[in-house]
């Protein structure tokens, strides 16, 4: 059975850190990149970062590059996302989701690509809660 789990959200404070897992399993192919999303009340979901589980390249938006690193142990093993100098606007729902299909290529080379494209994701996961107050 697919599961996406994340973990290590929960409640923390303006300039506070804190890492994200997501721990993936049940697959019986490899996967091509795992995203981080994040959905805040009454907001679109918004994408984060991507890595490839096949070179480790890696991809930010704007709204995460310079705070926010994703990084894993190895392939198609679990993913993380070190979030630091936390803000109350970054009170969202974080997920992971899966690229299966090979669309998504996790490199600034390929940012007209659009990596982050929620519909490029197969998989998705419940989502953990992040509270950032002030």
């Amino acid at each position: 059975q697919v599961q996406l789990v994340e973990s290590g959200g929960g409640s923390v404070h303006t300039g506070d850190s804190t890492r994200l897992s997501c721990s993936v399993s049940g697959f019986t192919s490899n996967y091509h990149a795992i995203g981080w999303f994040r959905q805040a009340p009454g907001e679109e979901r918004e994408g984060l970062s991507c890595i490839s589980s096949t070179d480790g390249s890696t991809y930010y938006s704007g709204s995460a590059k310079g705070r926010f690193t994703v990084s894993r142990v190895n392939a198609n093993g679990t993913v993380y996302l070190q979030m630091n100098n936390l803000k109350p606007e970054d009170t969202a729902v974080y997920y992971c989701a899966v690229d299966r299909a090979g669309g998504v290529y996790c490199n600034d080379r390929y940012a007209y690509l659009n990596p982050l494209h929620i519909d490029k994701y197969d998989w998705w996961g419940q989502g953990t809660q992040v509270t950032v107050s002030s």
